[in-house]
């Protein structure tokens, strides 16, 4: 499966990464930045701390600083000054490559023999611009599979999930644009909480990924308690690659979605319309329902994997 990553590390975008290298049905063609959990100079120095810790083969490319039509939002309070407080990275000397994250997006999918897969975990501005420069891309991508939305209430305001709140416009161009969506929303990425219980089972690997694991949750831990009054962290962003692993993580239902890109308290809401309601033809696969079992489980045996380090 060829696989673009496209994400802003961000705590639970570095457990995504991690689940991404552990299975080798990917072919990872790039993994690109964006800001979002924090600027772009210190998401894609996480990206590429996370990629050097773990001795993965993956380029990095730099994407957009800030939304297609706004000014750039971080999420500092919950993933820190350098968006993965908790856990100490070597000084790595790997650079990101010189061809920015929206060439490099248009220029894989053109030249893939295979369609590709696109994966979101942050703003989904890359995206959103590859498709604005050159829609052609759109018949060679077979899906995109994002973490974002909600169906019901959102988490940075009433009606909107962050990661589309960032950039809803950006998110719209690729809803509309026919290519097959599958969204992870809050629905299902709120109810797979990192407790200490989980850290606790996951240290007891002992290996070098688990000690990033544990480290860096702990403080995702204190911080979702300190923001959200919660039990433990939504773990949100690996759902996206846990599904690519066992679709059956996840129960999905195929509805109309529109993003509210209106200049109100709405904005960024996604519009799931999972009664059929409006009649409108389906353009989205919505997560409903997961396997809080079966995900922890692939989470545990993805860190087991990395114990060659």
């Amino acid at each position: 499966m060829n696989i673009i990553f496209d994400c802003d590390p961000g705590h639970d975008d570095a457990i995504a990464l991690l689940l991404l290298g552990s299975n080798k049905k990917f072919n990872v063609l790039g993994v690109t930045t964006e800001s979002g959990n924090q600027t772009i100079e210190k998401t894609t120095r996480n990206a590429i701390n996370v990629i050097s810790y773990l001795n993965l083969p993956y380029k990095v490319y730099k994407g957009e600083s800030k939304p297609l039509y706004r000014d750039a939002v971080i999420c500092d309070k919950i993933h820190g000054e350098s968006g993965l407080d908790g856990f100490e990275f070597p000084k790595y000397t790997m650079k990101e490559e010189k061809e920015d994250a929206v060439s490099f997006i248009i220029n894989a999918v053109k030249s893939s023999k295979e369609k590709v897969t696109i994966v979101t975990t942050g703003p989904m501005t890359n995206v959103g611009k590859a498709l604005m420069v050159d829609p052609s891309i759109k018949s060679n991508i077979e899906k995109i599979v994002l973490m974002g939305g909600s169906i019901g209430a959102g988490n940075v305001t009433p009606a909107a999930e962050f990661n589309i709140n960032c950039d809803a416009e950006a998110a719209n161009v690729c809803f509309i644009s026919g290519i097959p969506i599958y969204m992870m929303g809050l629905d299902v990425t709120r109810k797979v909480l990192v407790t200490d219980e989980i850290v606790n089972r996951i240290s007891k690997i002992n290996n070098k990924a688990s000690e990033m694991f544990s480290k860096l949750m702990r403080v995702f831990i204190d911080n979702q308690k300190k923001v959200f009054h919660l039990d433990g962290a939504p773990l949100h962003d690996p759902v996206t690659i846990a599904y690519l692993i066992d679709p059956s993580v996840v129960e999905m239902k195929y509805v109309n979605t529109e993003i509210d890109c209106a200049k109100s308290s709405s904005y960024g809401r996604t519009n799931c319309d999972i009664p059929g309601y409006l009649g409108k033809k389906p353009n989205s696969y919505v997560a409903v329902e997961i396997n809080i079992e079966k995900y922890f489980n692939i989470i545990e045996e993805a860190i087991k994997s990395y114990n060659f380090l």
